[in-house]
């Protein structure tokens, strides 16, 4: 069967696509967020041990192989809240990126840098807050632009489990295949999305731009 031409159906529905792209731009953040605030963290306390970053990849990479849906269903089946499903299990799935180049960021300092730091009695405060994280700024920045892309998408498939995000027109139109205007649904779904995801390219450019040193960027 056939719909509205697209342009038509985007007309007719714009209210509801706008505010479906806001709540999607809404909740990548806070997944993001997050994420950058548990991979962080992680990368901080480990990055210092010989075997514990190796570890803590590992044990995130395997978690990263679960199939989102799955791994939806089984915590919405614990929590039945399809928002306190939504945050932790898409902000999991941008976890893998964040630690790891932050890991290799903060191990990424030269020793002899280091070494002439703790000559001049640099702290371990200061040493991380005024050289190791500086240097690793913008591997710690890559990753979490990965993370965010990934984030973008993995929300959209979430939306069997709750009427969030504008992963629900995609849903929809694979739920009605053959009724009318399903391809425009699905359509919808796969513009705006990416359209998220260009915006919050465009938001890290800048801040790389803003924040890195020209021949600190990667």
């Amino acid at each position: 069967m056939t719909g509205l031409p697209f342009p038509e159906w985007l007309s007719q529905n714009l209210a509801d696509v706008i505010f479906r792209t806001q709540q999607h731009f809404l909740l990548s953040i806070y997944c993001v967020a997050l994420a950058a605030a548990v991979g962080l963290t992680l990368a901080l306390l480990t990055y210092r041990s010989v075997t514990l970053p190796n570890a803590s990849i590992a044990v995130i990479a395997v978690a990263f192989t679960i199939p989102s849906v799955a791994l939806f269903g089984f915590v919405y089946s614990i929590t039945g809240n399809a928002l306190l499903t939504f945050i932790p299990v898409v902000s999991m799935y941008g976890l893998l990126p964040i630690t790891r180049n932050a890991i290799v960021g903060l191990q990424s300092a030269d020793p002899g840098v280091i070494d002439a730091a703790r000559g001049m009695g640099v702290g371990s405060f200061r040493m991380l807050w005024q050289i190791r994280f500086p240097i690793a700024w913008p591997v710690i920045l890559a990753g979490l632009r990965v993370s965010t892309q990934l984030t973008v998408g993995i929300l959209a498939i979430g939306a069997f489990i709750g009427d969030f995000g504008l992963g629900i027109f995609g849903f929809n139109a694979l739920n009605n295949l053959g009724s009318v205007n399903t391809g425009n649904q699905a359509l919808a779904c796969v513009i705006f999305v990416a359209a998220v995801a260009l915006v919050f390219d465009g938001i890290f450019v800048v801040i790389r731009r803003l924040t890195t040193p020209r021949g600190a960027r990667v």
